[in-house]
Formats: C-alpha cells, sequence, structure tokens
C-alpha cells in the first residue's frame, strides 16, 4: 500500500477503566479503498476502539493517526477526516431532513456558502434526494439510517466508521445499506462494526476479530477465504468402513466417527485424500454413498478464536494464582 493512501494507523493502544485492561496494544492501519470489518463478541473492546478512533475517549496509551494526524494534538484536524454512525443514529425527529443535514454540516464547519451543495451530495448518495420536506420522525428505520449515513458524510471525509448500520432493517433495507457501503469504500476507508457475519463477507475487503481486548485475527477477505478452504471430508458408507484403514492413507492426519457408516477424515493444507479415499472405499467393496468436503463458516472461525482466547486467557489466570 502507498503511504499516502494510510488513513488510520493505530500503534500499540491501551485503554483502562480503574485496574480493567479494555483495550490492549492494539495495531491496525485502514487505507483508502478498504473496508475494514471489525468483529468481536460482547464486552471485547469494539465500542471503546471506535470511541478512541473518533475523539471521544481518550487512551491510557499508544497513538492514533487519521490521515497523518495524531488525534490527541490536533483533535479538531483530526476529527474533520472522520465521519461517524453510532449503532444510536444521533437524530432529532422533529427536524426535517433538510434542516438536520444543513444543521450537521454546520457542526462539521462546511463553509456556509457550500452547505446546499454538501446536503444535496449527500442526499444523493443515500437515496434521499426526495426527502427533504419529510420530518425525520416520520421516517421508517431504514430511511432514518439512510439520514444517519447522509451525516456521517456530508462534510466528505476521508474515514467513515459505522457501528452496526443494518441491525433491525429488513432484508430489502439490509441489501440497499450495503450497497451504499460498498459504494463509499471505493473513493475512502470504512470501518464497519457489525454483528452480522455474512455482512462482513459481502462487502468487506479486510477483517478482523477482536476479542478480551486484543486482536486475535487481522487478514484480507482472500486470506480469510483460504481459511474456510476445506479441512475435512464426511464419508458415508453402505458398511461400516475399516477407520485404521482410511487412516493409513496418504495426507490423512486424522479419523473422526460419527455413526457406525459416517467418518470426518481430517487433512492439513490444500491435498485432499479425497481420490485415494474413494478408492479405497471401492476397492474394500464398502459402498460409496457420500463423499463431501466440509468447509469452515466465517462463524465456525470466529467462535474457535474467541473460544480459544478465553481458555489461553484462563489457563494464565490459574498459572498465576
Amino acid at each position: 500500500m502507498n503511504n499516502n493512501d494510510l488513513l488510520v494507523k493505530v500503534e500499540n493502544l491501551y485503554r483502562y477503566y480503574d485496574n480493567h485492561c479494555a483495550v490492549e496494544n492494539l495495531n491496525f492501519e485502514l487505507h483508502t479503498g478498504e473496508i475494514l470489518g471489525f468483529l468481536g463478541p460482547n464486552g471485547a473492546g469494539k465500542t471503546t476502539t471506535m470511541h478512541m478512533l473518533t475523539g471521544n475517549l481518550a487512551p491510557s496509551a499508544g497513538r492514533i493517526l487519521i490521515n497523518g494526524v495524531d488525534i490527541l494534538d490536533e483533535p479538531k484536524r483530526a476529527k474533520s477526516a472522520i465521519g461517524y454512525l453510532p449503532e444510536q443514529p444521533p437524530l432529532y425527529p422533529d427536524f426535517t431532513v433538510d434542516e438536520y443535514l444543513d444543521y450537521c454540516a454546520r457542526l462539521n464547519r462546511v463553509p456556509r456558502a457550500q452547505v446546499p451543495a454538501a446536503r444535496a451530495s449527500a442526499k444523493e448518495r443515500c437515496g434521499l434526494k426526495d426527502m427533504g420536506a419529510r420530518l425525520i420522525g416520520n421516517l421508517s428505520k431504514g430511511y432514518r439510517q439512510r439520514v444517519g449515513i447522509a451525516q456521517a458524510i456530508i462534510h466528505a471525509p476521508r474515514v467513515v466508521i459505522l457501528d452496526e448500520p443494518t441491525v433491525g432493517l429488513d432484508p430489502i433495507q439490509i441489501r440497499e445499506i450495503r450497497a451504499l457501503i460498498t459504494e463509499l469504500g471505493r473513493e475512502r476507508g470504512v470501518i464497519l462494526s457489525t454483528h452480522i457475519l455474512p455482512e462482513v463477507q459481502s462487502v468487506c475487503s479486510r477483517v478482523q476479530i477482536i476479542h478480551q481486548g486484543r486482536l486475535v485475527f487481522n487478514d484480507t477477505l482472500a486470506g480469510l477465504t483460504m481459511r474456510m478452504q476445506a479441512t475435512s471430508l464426511r464419508l458415508v458408507c453402505r458398511q461400516t468402513p475399516d477407520v485404521a484403514a482410511i487412516e493409513a492413507l496418504p495426507g490423512v492426519m486424522g479419523v473422526e466417527v460419527l455413526d457406525s457408516r459416517q467418518l470426518r477424515i481430517v487433512f492439513q493444507g490444500d491435498t485432499s485424500p479425497a481420490e485415494a479415499v474413494a478408492a479405497e472405499v471401492l476397492r474394500r467393496g464398502w459402498g460409496l454413498l457420500e463423499l463431501t468436503p466440509e468447509r469452515k463458516s466465517l462463524e465456525q472461525i470466529f467462535v474457535e478464536l474467541t473460544a480459544a482466547d478465553e481458555d489461553a486467557a484462563a489457563t494464565v489466570q490459574e498459572q498465576a494464582a
């Protein structure tokens, strides 16, 4: 990546609440054109991290650079490059859409003469072109989310941070908001916090998972896809297969007996023993009914990473005790 495209740089970030470390030694970057999926279970430190990124909470240690500007040294300049949609959009129900967006433009120091153009651009981007005179309180949840995103981009920030932007929306609204996020990510950097795992796969170019304040996974979507590749086969036979014979085949790392006629065959790397397994079943006349690659879902990877991290933490606590 070109350093000129570097929008967010987080270095050795910590945040303590009394003796509790909510965020521990966090390091990551965001570049132009990236949509970063920010995942983690409840209490993992996602919201604390986003509050620090947006300047609403000071870190206990570490540094945050927004578009090359230290957010503690020059907060106004750094924040001018950020657009933020919290989980609960900061809307005024008794304002019309136009009144609210004008107000947000002025809050973000858009010059008065440029406010109408900024408002029109944000409405166009967010599908609000004909909604200017409508009261926000009378809009559907989907349109209120659009207004929330419009206020986040009205000052044309280079970094957009979205916290659960599709929660509570119907499938059509979710698809529309995802399309908008994809469009935003083409010309700026987007950080998307969500609990909806398929959403990450559909819109994000990179994924990171935080758990107990620590980063436990950080990779591109291509890297995640590689991790989701099949590492086991499900074998179903008409007769009971010989486990020892399957275990002896090249490439087989282990065999799990599911029932009298079903096995899970574990292998490592990208060399599947499927062909050798099928040949052995046919040679021995066990009656091949099914031989299926089993792929990990993002949900399985998420659970494995967070569960492994919890087990490690529990071990450290037991040793300390």
